[in-house]
């Protein structure tokens, strides 16, 4: 069969781009497109004895989704691994969100584009792992729609270093554990305000000077805390304090004994997570 010369040049091209694509298929699962947007995994090589991966969900502008705690309104994405292949544990990290306000009330959530980093444990080190995702979340403007995608990809040893970078960026904006008082940016009190109307907590953040803090609570089941927006600044400096009323809307009617709080304060790119224990006898409502 006669194959005229262009196209003898050119069938080296075509079988060699047939081949990045393949390799880049194994980098990224195909997209899921839901209400107003769409999610994939991403496969981000290994990590030490596990494996870094990663959800990225993007919506369309004006759209939002929503953060582990949701605020007063909305439904937080979960996560359903049941389905995949040589998984011992997927944990998944947070990055840190945006507050935002409207009809609804206060939310904690993410607009745009976030990509979820995941840490995989297989079962059987040294096999291939194949993640097998159900994530139902939440697509909210106005009102909200419940969204769901079902997702699969097989986690090389290996990825491209543009995935490994998207990942190693969103993993960036995961608030770091850290101890009270500790760092340039940490919650340094929280003490029970009992002030006339009010009544919850005071919570001391520093922070940076010119990078002004905001602050996220999260409680057990059936409490609810609402850190306020604009914190009172304290002292001059290159490190002033901030100080946030914290209201308790909801609590257990019987509720005592000590209770875990989990403080996320986010100032300029720099976010920290605070575990303080109090006594349910210091968050009245």
């Amino acid at each position: 069969m006669f194959v005229p010369l262009c196209l003898k040049k050119l069938l080296p091209l075509l079988v060699l781009l047939s081949l990045c694509q393949g390799a880049a298929a194994q980098d990224a699962s195909a997209w899921s497109e839901g209400h107003r947007s769409r999610v994939r995994l991403l496969a981000g090589g290994a990590d030490g004895p596990n494996l870094l991966a990663g959800v990225e969900l993007a919506l369309q502008q004006g759209f939002k989704t929503y953060w582990r705690n949701p605020g007063e309104s909305g439904l937080p994405p979960t996560f359903d691994w049941s389905k995949s292949t040589n998984v011992e544990t997927v944990d998944v990290l947070w990055p840190a969100p945006t507050r935002s306000e409207d009809a609804g009330g206060v939310s904690y959530g993410y607009s745009g584009e976030v990509i979820f980093p995941l840490r995989v444990r297989p079962r059987e080190p040294g096999k291939p792992v194949t993640l097998a995702l159900k994530i139902d979340y939440g697509v909210c403007k106005d009102i909200c729609i419940p969204a769901q995608a079902e997702l699969s990809l097989t986690l090389p040893k290996e990825a491209a270093p543009s995935v490994r970078s998207m990942i190693g960026q969103a993993l960036a904006r995961v608030p770091r554990l850290q101890a009270p008082g500790a760092g340039d940016v940490s919650v340094v009190a929280a003490e029970a305000m009992t002030d006339g109307d009010r009544r919850g907590l005071t919570v001391t953040v520093r922070a940076p000077s010119g990078t002004p803090p905001r602050l996220f609570v999260e409680a057990p089941d059936n409490w609810f805390l609402l850190p306020s927006a604009a914190p009172k600044r304290i002292g001059t400096g290159a490190q002033p304090e901030y100080v946030f009323d914290v209201p308790v809307l909801e609590r257990p009617r019987q509720a005592s004994g000590a209770v875990e709080l989990r403080f996320t304060v986010v100032a300029g790119d720099k976010a920290v997570e605070t575990a303080m224990s109090l006594d349910a006898a210091q968050l009245p409502r």
